[in-house]
């Protein structure tokens, strides 16, 4: 699992079976695609140590890719490959960040080379610059290495040891109050208090003291002094989940607090100061918050200095696999269960189901099948609906050959010619998988080039 991983894109089968002959025998984890749309497929999930790109795919130019990679600043080094090689090719890679250049052909002993050097180089520079590998499985208490996701972890290191405000926004249960102890995790404040308060989990009438706190006497119940989240998080770091839930009135103090570092406990006179750094969310949509006038306009702009926006997990990939797996063992141990796995359609499953409840529905559904349920392996039969419903890309796949055949035993009175037959399986293919061409190339047994060629002779 410590091998470094190397993604080759190459649309010739050919010269892919070569390429990957030349490397059988290197200390490598080797995966191949064909097309430039599964090489940013694959970008999307995981980053490789070091990408061969060849420049003349079916679907786009192999330079786009390069492009893409330097301006989004992902950690993988880049060595072109191509057929058409010139001293402007050269520059054009090298300024957009390749590490080599390879023109074809070339042997066994130059792509080793070349790949080697690569590698030692990448080494290299992680030691001098003292870096850990940015590619990171899970960062803190976040599981998932998809590139959003490594956006989410960069934004969160770059601006960690800073005072300024993180103002985080995405769907209910993306994990918003993780980030923010992550936050605080990675800050030079991790010593000291990390104090969350939900604002849409108290009502109004006591948020003030919640935050601020209170003497005794200051209003009817208060028969104890109480300290505020405030006066707890000195030196820390406070959470304001919800913040757009907050009342009108108690935004103006918080906006004070903000501004001065200092507030009044409910019921005194006097004034304390405290050093807290803020972290907000909202599943809202603050700008709109703020046009609908619940949400002061100087408020928002005094919090919303560092935005971090969560993806939800329908568009994190892979990533719900790493997740599920990881909740699984942690709920099998609690129930004391013999689970510990899900077996590959239940896996097609979780990958193909939109979450609209995100990682907590994830982790409601694996504990109700879990608690309902008993073996080693989660079979999709499993699951509480509505995934029992799902069906894995197998099934589909086998309805899809149920359903041509059943076509075939009907009886026939015209007889389409073989190209609109074609086009016509390969269109309702695409459109059964909902626009997604590898996924429909799979079910059709086919390559995706295959599918991206067929598709541009057609729009010709």
């Amino acid at each position: 699992m410590n091998k470094p991983r190397v993604l080759l894109t190459e649309d010739s089968p050919s010269l892919a079976a070569m390429y990957q002959a030349y490397l059988r025998d290197e200390s490598i984890q080797l995966e191949q695609v064909s097309s430039g749309k599964e090489t940013l497929d694959y970008l999307e999930r995981q980053w490789p140590d070091v990408l061969l790109l060849d420049l003349m795919l079916p679907d786009m130019d192999g330079m786009d890719i390069l492009q893409r990679i330097y301006e989004q600043g992902l950690n993988c080094s880049v060595v072109i490959i191509t057929a058409h090689g010139s001293v402007d090719k050269a520059v054009d890679a090298m300024r957009f960040g390749a590490s080599d250049f390879l023109s074809k052909p070339f042997d066994a002993k130059r792509l080793k080379v070349t790949l080697a050097n690569t590698l030692k180089i990448r080494r290299l520079n992680q030691l001098v610059h003292g870096a850990h590998e940015p590619n990171r499985e899970n960062y803190f208490d976040f599981v998932g290495n998809s590139l959003s996701m490594q956006r989410v972890y960069r934004v969160i290191e770059s601006a960690a040891n800073s005072k300024a405000t993180i103002f985080v926004t995405g769907e209910s249960g993306t994990g918003k109050e993780l980030c923010a102890s992550a936050v605080h995790q990675a800050s030079g404040r991790k010593d000291a208090p990390f104090i969350a308060i939900n604002c849409a989990a108290i009502p109004k009438d006591l948020m003030e003291s919640e935050i601020f706190g209170h003497l005794k006497g200051a209003f009817t119940g208060a028969v104890h002094e109480r300290k505020g989240a405030a006066q707890m998080a000195n030196s820390g770091t406070l959470f304001l989940d919800e913040i757009c839930e907050m009342d009108l009135e108690l935004q103006s103090k918080l906006l004070r607090f903000i501004q001065t570092g200092t507030f009044q406990p409910v019921g005194s006179s006097q004034t304390e100061k405290v050093d807290v750094r803020f972290v907000c969310a909202t599943n809202r949509d603050p700008l709109e918050e703020v046009r609908l006038g619940r949400f002061r306009e100087d408020l928002y702009y005094r919090l919303h200095v560092i935005p971090l926006h969560l993806p939800p997990l329908r568009e994190r990939g892979d990533d719900v696999l790493q997740i599920a797996q990881h909740i699984l063992m942690r709920i099998s141990e609690e129930e004391q269960s013999r689970f510990c796995s899900f077996d590959q359609s239940a896996q097609q499953v979780l990958l193909h189901y939109d979450w609209p409840g995100n990682v907590r529905q994830l982790e409601n559904v694996i504990r109700n099948t879990v608690v309902l349920n008993d073996g080693e392996q989660i079979t999709p039969v499993m699951f509480p609906a509505p995934l029992s419903q799902v069906q894995p890309v197998d099934t589909m796949a086998r309805t899809l050959t149920a359903e041509l055949k059943s076509t075939e035993s009907a009886v026939v009175k015209h007889v389409d010619p073989l190209w609109k037959q074609e086009r016509r399986a390969i269109e309702q293919a695409i459109d059964f998988c909902d626009g997604n061409i590898p996924k429909a190339a799979s079910l059709l047994e086919v390559s995706p080039s295959t599918l991206y060629r067929k598709l541009q002779s057609w729009d010709n």
